[in-house]
């Protein structure tokens, strides 16, 4: 008699469910966000690396899903705003993340990485900054590096459409009270030796109002905010230290690491300086998120976990 076969029903991958606690998603997802390298994950919890990496890759999805529902949904008050880029070295070759935030808040804005430092980098970055933005009716200020980008893709970005009535394309309206100024600074070898400002659109008088509305140290034009934000970026991310083995691998997986490293830095942390979260004091939350609140945020966890937290 020829056996009968047994039927077997195979799950898609969105039916795929977790096995882990849901504790242990938590866990190893909080220990990725502050730094902690996923090779120490993986001999410490005797887990595969496979699951580390897969989890981190949703966790950053799920943090770009924030950041584009609560930061760039055009309610944050810029104020001052900077930006500034990074040179990574990845498996592949070296790419740029740009980033862009908040001074008088401290609130990272949103990030890009791109394989070549060009303008379509600038202009994304620029782009999702003015989409934050969008009903502010305040004057803004942007710093930047020296780079020559940065004031044609702000132009661009910050501009209201004025329909006419008349076919083609509507009028591009720059903003009005928009101001730019550039800290370009010149090195011999590794020695700084000269720092220029330059104000590349606006005027001054409202340059340094702004500055002294959102900054300590009134009357300085500097790009000293962005700076230390990248600088917690390479603490809280292995592949951004320097001189590392723990190379990036891809474009898109820098993206994912860095949307879920600095979603949790917005929401999960509270500022020393501040003595809240920078979205509180961005107006954006109020109360300080758990990781698990996160991962939670708009529909159930990324997986199904075996038991519960409560």
């Amino acid at each position: 008699m020829r056996a009968r076969k047994r039927s077997v029903r195979r799950r898609g991958p969105s039916l795929k469910i977790c096995t882990n606690p849901s504790w242990a998603v938590v866990l190893v997802l909080k220990l990725l966000a502050y730094g902690c390298p996923p090779q120490a994950i993986v001999e410490a919890l005797y887990m595969d690396e496979r699951t580390v990496a897969d989890w981190q890759a949703k966790a950053g999805q799920k943090g770009k899903q924030v950041q584009k529902e609560i930061v760039c949904n055009g309610q944050v008050e810029l104020g001052q705003a900077q930006m500034d880029e990074l040179c990574v070295n990845t498996q592949n070759g070296r790419a740029w993340m740009a980033t862009a935030m908040v001074v008088f808040s401290r609130l990272w804005l949103w990030g890009e990485v791109s394989p070549s430092r060009d303008k379509q980098l600038i202009f994304r970055l620029t782009s999702k900054v003015a989409q934050a933005a969008a009903s502010t009716t305040q004057p803004v200020l942007i710093a930047v590096d020296g780079f020559a980008a940065y004031p044609k893709a702000i132009l661009r970005a910050f501009h209201t459409k004025v329909y006419m009535g008349l076919v083609g394309r509507p009028r591009h309206l720059t903003w009005p009270n928009l101001n730019i100024v550039q800290v370009v600074k010149s090195r011999h070898g590794r020695k700084l030796t000269q720092v220029e400002t330059r104000l590349a659109f606006g005027c001054w008088q409202q340059v340094y109002a702004l500055i002294g509305l959102s900054q300590l140290d009134p009357g300085k034009i500097n790009t000293a905010y962005i700076e230390r934000l990248n600088a917690t970026f390479r603490s809280r991310m292995p592949c951004l230290v320097r001189r590392t083995r723990q190379l990036a691998r891809t474009c898109q997986r820098l993206e994912l690491e860095m949307f879920w490293s600095g979603t949790v830095y917005n929401f999960c942390t509270i500022h020393s300086t501040l003595g809240a979260t920078l979205a509180m004091a961005a107006g954006l939350t109020d109360h300080l998120w758990s990781i698990d609140e996160l991962l939670r945020y708009g529909g159930p966890h990324f997986c199904t976990p075996r038991t519960s937290l409560e």
